[in-house]
């Protein structure tokens, strides 16, 4: 059950961004729904891999490398999802710090609400 409500949440935080940050564009909430789980495979198959292989660069930076990989992880995602598309580098930057800071949010949210 907290996984489809992980889904839906990432599905609504993507069509909040869409419409907070230009060139980012989302068609419909279903190619919300399609990019979610899209986006979330990739970060649970492609993301680790990223992250080893650039792990020196992402400790010189002191882990702020991790959100140009999320940015790639984003771009990637609007290659695959039909109306999903990101219009370059700098809106697929943006949108996953508006994308981490949503999911840094639901996060606190389950946690405050699993312990009460």
């Amino acid at each position: 059950m907290k996984l489809l409500f992980r889904w839906l949440i990432n599905a609504l935080a993507l069509l909040i961004v869409a419409n907070v940050v230009p060139g980012f564009h989302v068609s419909s909430f279903y190619a919300a729904l399609i990019a979610a789980l899209v986006l979330g495979l990739a970060n649970a198959v492609v993301r680790p891999i990223l992250l080893i292989l650039t792990l020196p660069i992402t400790i010189i930076t002191l882990g702020l490398f991790t959100f140009v990989i999320n940015a790639l992880m984003i771009l990637l995602v609007s290659t695959v999802v039909k109306g999903f598309a990101v219009e370059g580098f700098v809106p697929a930057f943006v949108a996953g710090l508006f994308l981490w800071v949503i999911s840094m949010g639901t996060n606190w949210l389950i946690r405050h609400a699993e312990e009460s």
